[in-house]
């Protein structure tokens, strides 16, 4: 029997102009964007669909940006009766994945991923620290990599998203000796990415503790479906293990290719990407071959889901 699973991406996959062509044909989905506006008190609905891209891509804009487009794409999933029987997000994609297994209320993860997103950038002053991709290199490789360029500054495993694909971060001079060393040591590929921060870094410890305390005021509900955890790859459910898992991935690394083998090992064989891009498609077929995957971002796409998800049933 087919088990399906919703996966919502995180930074990284916003574009300006994301969720606008399902707003403009069906209403829960331009309601889910109404509703962000009113909530953070500022039009976030123009930045997602006008840009400019320099203010889609601040922290604090594209994470509660992000989280509005998954939300709306939900919710049309929702209305054509599809179910999951699983979630997942990467990084900030796990905030989607609550809203969706019915743990977080949507309003209250705007406010939250709104907060995260502020406290993230404080952390750390603007330059002082970022992240890379190194493509080919086992995860022994890279906390070899790491060692050595540690003599430069803090530079830490930070999302182990595929085989041979792993983003490393930490201070600035360290990340850009450790892609230098990445190549003579092997690495088919070792690029800076265009990202704010250095995102679950230890560098962030004093984001985490904000946001702990933050999510200790926070209506969370056990979910009603299994979530599998950045933190530790695991399917957790009770509101207590997602608080802690909420906190802890703040400056703990994503375990992105254990969540997709738990899920997988509890029955998911059809991955669904809830939301812009298809960057997690992409990382999921490189993990296994055995799975269906489709994605939802807009009307094309949309009309291929239904139709895959009709034949597999």
């Amino acid at each position: 029997m087919n088990k399906i699973a919703f996966v919502f991406p995180g930074q990284g996959s916003q574009y300006v102009g994301m969720g606008k062509e399902f707003a403009d044909h069906f209403p829960e989905a331009g309601a889910a964007f109404a509703e962000a506006d009113q909530v953070l008190g500022f039009p976030l609905t123009k930045i997602c669909w006008q840009g400019p891209e320099e203010e889609l891509k601040i922290t604090y804009n594209t994470q509660p940006a992000l989280l509005a487009t998954s939300i709306a794409c939900l919710r049309i999933l929702e209305g054509h009766g599809i179910k999951a029987d699983f979630t997942a997000g990467h990084s900030l994609g796990e905030y989607s994945a609550l809203v969706a297994a019915g743990a977080l209320d949507y309003l209250e993860a705007l406010k939250l991923v709104r907060f995260r997103g502020e406290a993230m950038t404080q952390a750390v002053p603007a330059g002082e620290g970022t992240m890379a991709a190194v493509l080919g290199m086992s995860k022994e490789q890279i906390q070899e990599l790491c060692a050595k360029a540690g003599a430069y500054g803090v530079v830490e495993p930070a999302n182990f998203n595929c085989p041979g694909q792993i983003v490393i971060a930490g201070e600035t001079p360290a990340v850009e000796k450790a892609v230098a060393m990445a190549k003579e040591m092997g690495a088919k590929r070792a690029l800076l990415l265009a990202v704010s921060g250095p995102f679950h870094s230890s560098l962030l410890v004093t984001a985490a503790k904000a946001m702990e305390a933050r999510l200790q005021e926070s209506n969370i509900k056990d979910a009603l479906l299994p979530v599998a955890a950045n933190v530790n790859g695991r399917l957790i459910q009770t509101r207590e293990d997602i608080r802690e898992a909420l906190t802890e991935q703040v400056d703990h690394p994503v375990l992105w290719e254990d969540c997709i083998a738990a899920l997988m090992e509890a029955g998911a064989n059809i991955f669904v990407e809830v939301g812009p891009g298809r960057v997690l498609g992409g990382l999921i077929k490189k993990i296994s071959k055995d799975v269906q995957i489709c994605n939802v971002e807009d009307l094309a796409s949309l009309e291929n889901t239904l139709a895959l998800l009709k034949e597999c049933r």
